[in-house]
């Protein structure tokens, strides 16, 4: 059941705040590594992402709001005006197209290198990314990254808000902040990368602060029915370990759900997972839930779909799904009609670019 008590379908339609979504599928946020070199989306992008406008929502990939949070090769920006006007023509493709879109904003935090950004990484402590960097050159390893003051964390609040703007100016309908997946806000979160002593570090209300802030401030600048939040509770991708998981996201939920916010995304969200429950019964508002898939190998045969069904009976209201609209464009109509899925192709994944497993994965005949 979602959370209104009626059990729903992936295919129904839903509301996102003044959004009116089609169907429940989301399309999750995914590095791709199309953009130019100083970050500005083009139109190979659009025409990516405007053949997924099926979904109910798009999330756009992880976007960064300013240039030391750059993490890898040609991600894109949306910190510069070249970047807003070309993700402009990205919204557009998507709007005409039909669809809906969000933009992730992404600081990469101490997962970077001066090889791609020209600067060194900001952390909330001086504790390497213990495993290495992709570089334009190829895999480097992780430098230290410098320690943030107090001022860098306030200037860094400022720069998720003016990107929430430019975003909102580029056409998007609204952000998602990613505190997830080892990125910076999940690095203050995590106790063994913030080893910080002041309002930042130490107790979970400390590491739960700069994320709090972040979010406000976006929220501030765009309103808060175009903002949501993207948390993954026991992830340890990009070297995070927590010992205090269920404390740390249920201080967090607790602090954000009164905000009126867009959503709330949970990453590798299992039903039968305890906190799953405590979030969703937490959540106010709409929680968009991204099934445990097998990783690494190929997604079920079906795409996540009875994955994402599990969810929606468990009290998501969305459902994001990857790999499947990665290799189907079309991936709402096979859905509808039971047709077979496109599998994965791992090798066009990240950092080839090109349209070759990107544009040219075949949707169904007509």
């Amino acid at each position: 059941m979602n959370s209104e008590g009626t059990v729903m379908d992936l295919l129904s339609p839903a509301r996102l705040g003044p959004l009116d979504l089609p169907n429940r599928l989301v399309m999750a946020p995914m590095t791709r590594n199309r953009a130019a070199a100083d970050g500005t989306p083009g139109p190979l992008m659009a025409a990516y992402y405007a053949q997924r406008a099926t979904a109910g929502l798009i999330v756009a990939e992880a976007t960064t709001p300013n240039a030391v949070g750059r993490t890898y090769p040609n991600i894109p920006g949306i910190y510069a005006p070249e970047h807003v006007a070309g993700w402009r023509g990205v919204t557009g493709a998507v709007r005409a197209a039909g669809g809906r879109m969000f933009l992730q904003l992404q600081h990469g935090g101490r997962v970077g290198h001066p090889a791609n950004s020209g600067l060194v990484p900001l952390a909330p402590s001086p504790v390497a990314l213990g495993e290495p960097v992709h570089t334009g050159g190829g895999p480097l390893p992780a430098p230290v990254p410098r320690e943030m003051t107090v001022r860098d964390v306030q200037a860094t609040v400022a720069d998720f808000a003016a990107a929430a703007r430019n975003a909102v100016a580029a056409g998007f309908d609204g952000v998602e902040v990613h505190a997830a997946n080892g990125y910076l806000l999940h690095q203050f979160l995590a106790g063994n990368t913030n080893r910080r002593t002041d309002a930042y570090g130490g107790t979970v209300a400390g590491r739960v602060r700069f994320t709090v802030q972040v979010v406000r401030a976006v929220a501030a600048a765009v309103g808060a029915e175009r903002v949501g939040v993207r948390i993954a509770p026991g992830v340890t991708v990009n070297g995070i370990a927590e010992d205090d998981t269920a404390v740390l996201y249920r201080t967090l939920a607790g602090e954000l759900a009164g905000d009126g916010l867009a959503y709330l995304h949970v990453v590798f969200a299992d039903p039968g997972d305890a906190l799953f429950g405590e979030l969703r019964a937490a959540w106010p508002g709409v929680l968009i839930g991204n099934p445990r898939l097998p990783w690494p190998g190929p997604p079920p045969a079906d795409g996540g779909r009875a994955a994402g069904e599990r969810l929606l009976a468990a009290g998501a209201d969305l459902v994001a799904l990857g790999r499947a609209f990665l290799a189907n464009p079309d991936l709402v109509e096979r859905l509808r009609t039971g047709a077979p899925l496109n599998p994965v192709r791992d090798r066009y994944l990240m950092y080839t670019g090109g349209a070759e497993g990107y544009t040219d994965y075949p949707a169904l005949a007509s």
